[in-house]
């Protein structure tokens, strides 16, 4: 049990202190690569409960844990501060605290060291990240239809995760982050919740309403006995088609009666807490290792790179890699992400001149692999789109890369894509691959609505629905969540047919625009 509001800091994660001679370390493990300046003992620590908290979840959710291998793992950068945060999502002064990006090949997270000034009502970085794994883990495990108010009631419940002294792990914990917008506000009309487009709504509604209440709506019904099995019995009817607002009256009942329920259960002096036992969450060891001297002289650019680069900021540091690369010609991580930064800037043969560097030094890397086939599909797609012979030595280069690991999503999608680029249909081992490579990658928008489109054009209808679905139900979905939306009711009414041309329309309609 635990008070619900009292407006106290939540020790998630303990933060990693910088080293008095700060060089980087990569802690590796099974489901994590998390790179740091800090102790070596903390950064250990630290990768040591983000495994925790992931068996955890699964234990809790009943998600299996296959090895997807290390292509698939996520990349945590633990920077110095707010600032160093900001700086590499480009986003200066706007007070976010960090981020995460899901993509395959390896989804990404930043986050500072140090959570700012320490203010009572700033958001803890360690909750940001567990609050984003989460939404990882729903599109690794269960993705389908869920409203906004669950899809983030669901990772800020999971989001104040309790690491205990003894080693065990508790699920539950308030969300004193949300005090405010739980206690400070008054609350709008209970159908907003399950319905938010009924009414535009403010920056600070939307937070209150959402993330706020929706926590609290999925902590009650995920606790209170008088409602058991509702939740899972409100999903079910959404992903049958039902709307938000119809499941909930369906289900709940008398939405006003709920909403005096959850006021009560809000001015609980305890609420219920979920404890796991650290016999449970036994992980594997993780392993440390200090970068090599190369590796630290590249790695904020790296970093950069691995962030995302605008076309404007692609030639900057492209600029910058090739002059901290030059003295390191025979480090294989090197040059692989000086192909990397080459091939965002449009050089293909300083690209394909780094990726030979990578794989002369290590065969078996697999991002130089990678920018190698790129660099082959960009130069086909030029000079060669109707030679066969071309474009099979293209696929037997993306071949390379697929052995060196056979989980890693990017080669899976280069092969796919190649036969776009050439203009032919795909091979039915082409579309197993992309399959493959969604039910690798998930949380990769891109990869999904590419296999959506794939499964349609298959006439697989229920398969491009689930596909299609987490993206309409998005709440930052924007434009494209009501264009799927779109798409998904075509799907409905009238075939996987109907959905393909609903499909195209909006795309040259994209384009147009963005033209």
């Amino acid at each position: 049990m635990n008070r619900l509001i009292k407006l106290a800091w939540l020790a998630l994660l303990v933060f990693i202190p910088a080293a008095a001679n700060a060089e980087w370390r990569e802690a590796s493990s099974r489901h994590f690569l998390v790179y740091s300046e800090g102790s070596a003992q903390a950064l250990q620590e630290f990768a040591t409960k983000l495994e925790k908290f992931d068996k955890a979840m699964r234990l809790r959710l009943g998600f299996a844990d296959e090895d997807l291998g290390p292509g698939n793992r996520v990349t945590v950068f633990v920077v110095d501060n707010l600032a160093a945060v900001q700086r590499l999502g480009r986003v200066r002064g706007s007070g976010i605290a960090g981020f995460y990006s899901g993509r395959a090949g390896g989804s990404i997270a930043v986050v500072p060291r140090a959570n700012g000034s320490g203010g009572r009502n700033e958001l803890d970085p360690a909750i940001i990240l567990l609050h984003e794994y989460s939404h990882h883990m729903m599109l690794q495990g269960a993705a389908g239809a869920y409203p906004a108010w669950f899809r983030e009631g669901f990772a800020e419940f999971y989001s104040t995760a309790k690491f205990e002294k003894d080693g065990s792990l508790g699920f539950g914990a308030a969300a004193n982050h949300r005090a405010w917008s739980l206690v400070g506000m008054s609350p709008l009309p209970i159908e907003l919740l399950f319905d938010p487009t009924r009414r535009k709504l403010s920056r600070d509604e939307w937070v209150a309403t959402v993330y706020g209440r929706g926590w609290l709506l999925t902590h009650y019904l995920t606790f209170d006995r008088t409602r058991n099995g509702q939740l899972a019995a409100y999903l079910n009817a959404i992903n049958a088609g039902k709307g938000s607002l119809e499941a909930a009256q369906s289900v709940f009942g008398d939405l006003k009666l709920l909403d005096r329920e959850l006021k009560t259960y809000l001015n609980r002096r305890l609420i219920p807490y979920l404890p796991m036992k650290a016999e449970l969450l036994a992980v594997r060891p993780v392993t440390l290792r200090t970068l090599r001297p190369g590796e630290q002289a590249i790695m904020d650019l790296w970093m950069r790179s691995q962030v995302g680069v605008t076309e404007d900021d692609a030639a900057r540091v492209a600029r910058d890699m090739r002059k901290a690369a030059a003295a390191w010609p025979d480090d294989p991580a090197v040059q692989a992400a000086l192909a990397e930064t080459e091939f965002d800037a449009g050089d293909l043969a300083a690209a394909e001149t780094a990726a030979a560097r990578s794989i002369a030094a290590d065969p078996t890397n697999i991002s130089g692999l990678i920018y190698r086939a790129k660099v082959a599909v960009e130069r086909a797609k030029a000079s060669a789109k109707g030679d066969e012979a071309a474009w099979k030595a293209v696929r037997r280069m993306i071949g390379q890369a697929n052995r060196a690991d056979p989980n890693h999503p990017e080669p899976l999608i280069l092969y796919y894509q190649s036969f776009g680029e050439q203009g032919v249909a795909p091979t039915k081992l082409a579309v197993d691959g992309l399959l493959q490579a969604f039910a690798l990658a998930p949380q990769d928008m891109g990869l999904r609505m590419n296999a959506a489109r794939q499964l349609l054009v298959d006439g697989k209808a229920a398969e491009a629905r689930r596909a299609l679905a987490p993206i309409a139900f998005d709440p930052h979905g924007g434009e494209l969540g009501q264009a799927v939306a779109a798409v998904i009711a075509r799907l409905d009414s009238s075939g996987t047919k109907a959905a393909l041309e609903a499909w195209d329309t909006a795309t040259k309609n994209s384009e147009k625009k963005a033209g």
